[in-house]
């Protein structure tokens, strides 16, 4: 049977504060493998991929290099292109946060919500992350270490514009209850809910000084302050279908998302901060969020420090591609966490045919179907 309806695809805007690692191409796989499966399919695919180019850590990362933040990024931006042309990902679109198009585009939704008073100037006191680049309370804060990445914290005060975001609590809580794919897997979509039942949902901050960091987008209406990196960021799935795309705007004809695919640590940036942003515009919210896992490599987390980082690169010049891209989505059901082992791709990667690039291009019903979530890998009719 041949799907018609449109199918819009994407991971998250990756930042460049660094060069590519086995993370980044493992979501970029898995999306890339559903969109060439629903086009197998029939249905009309756009699949979106890109960079996040904003923000603290890129100010930083291109001020330790010795350079300007644009020609940071611009140093950067090849080398994630280049691996996806590698990696054999079939994108429709590539976005990069300083596109200019896209800066319009935040600014438009920042006026549209503070013209609706749904943005406000208020000050604050609050612990900040600077990895995160997000604020925490007194009561997220453990030993003076920020309760996701476990990095230091510095408190800081200062006067911020923050979105009514609370506002759309009770909302979006009523809106996963009724929707039950809209959060996959089941445990992350249990995780939220219990996260917006059980506490408060405060107002974002959605912006930052420029005294303080001056490499963002500038708040249309406050011409010292830049806009929150992942404000700036998550506009990036709607700022796309506006410029991208060969036949423009397209954004009628794919939006809502059919699927946002994302790592499970930045699951509340987009359950939370995207569907109250796009509640308070007025737009649809996407079908489904699917977060999956994380990798480690040999039980380990990855980190420069340790120097554990899988280069996809390295892997694809000993392996192939084929093997890198089947070893990735075989080894862990997808949604849970995997490690990372160089002994495990020297196994079989299929009985009778380790040449066969047919399970990277559409996989065979056994791996369709067993990946945990029957939306994401349905079955053959």
């Amino acid at each position: 049977m041949v799907e018609t309806n449109p199918f819009y695809i994407t991971t998250p805007i990756y930042y460049v504060n660094d060069v590519p690692h086995i993370g980044h191409a493992y979501t970029t796989i898995a999306a890339d493998v559903l969109a060439r499966y629903w086009r197998l399919r029939g249905r009309e695919v756009f699949f979106l991929t890109g960079l996040d180019e904003h923000g603290q850590k890129v100010q930083q990362a291109a001020a330790k290099a010795g350079i300007d933040p644009q020609a940071h990024c611009d140093k950067l931006a090849p080398q994630f292109q280049t691996l996806w042309q590698r990696l054999n990902i079939s994108n429709d679109a590539f976005i990069r946060t300083t596109d200019l198009e896209h800066k319009s585009i935040v600014q438009r939704y920042l006026r549209e919500l503070y013209d609706k008073h749904l943005i406000y100037q208020d000050s604050y006191t609050g612990w900040y992350c600077t990895f995160d680049e997000r604020f925490w309370t007194e009561k997220d804060v453990e030993s003076g270490l920020c309760p996701d990445c476990k990095r230091p914290v510095e408190q800081l005060s200062e006067h911020n514009y923050f979105f009514k975001m609370g506002h759309y609590q009770d909302r979006l809580i009523e809106h996963i209850k009724t929707h039950p794919d809209f959060i996959r897997p089941e445990s992350r979509r249990n995780e939220v809910l219990g996260f917006l039942q059980t506490q408060k949902l405060g107002d974002l901050s959605i912006s930052r000084p420029k005294s303080r960091l001056s490499w963002g987008i500038e708040l249309p209406f406050d011409n010292d302050y830049v806009t929150y990196v992942w404000f700036d960021a998550l506009v990036n799935y709607m700022s796309a279908l506006e410029y991208l795309p060969r036949e423009k705007p397209i954004g009628n004809r794919f939006w809502p998302a059919s699927v946002h695919l994302v790592g499970k640590d930045i699951l509340t940036t987009h359950a939370v901060y995207w569907s109250t942003m796009l509640m308070a515009l007025n737009l649809p919210l996407p079908e489904t969020i699917f977060a999956h896992g994380w990798w480690t490599v040999d039980g380990e987390k990855m980190s420069k420090s340790r120097g554990n980082v899988v280069d996809p690169n390295k892997m694809v010049e000993r392996y192939g591609v084929d093997a890198f891209r089947y070893f990735l989505l075989r080894e862990v059901p997808f949604g849970q966490d995997g490690d990372f082992s160089q002994s495990v791709p020297t196994t079989p990667l299929h009985p009778g045919d380790q040449t066969s690039d047919r399970p990277t291009r559409c996989p065979p019903r056994t791996h369709i179907s067993d990946r945990g979530s029957s939306l994401l890998w349905p079955s053959m009719p």
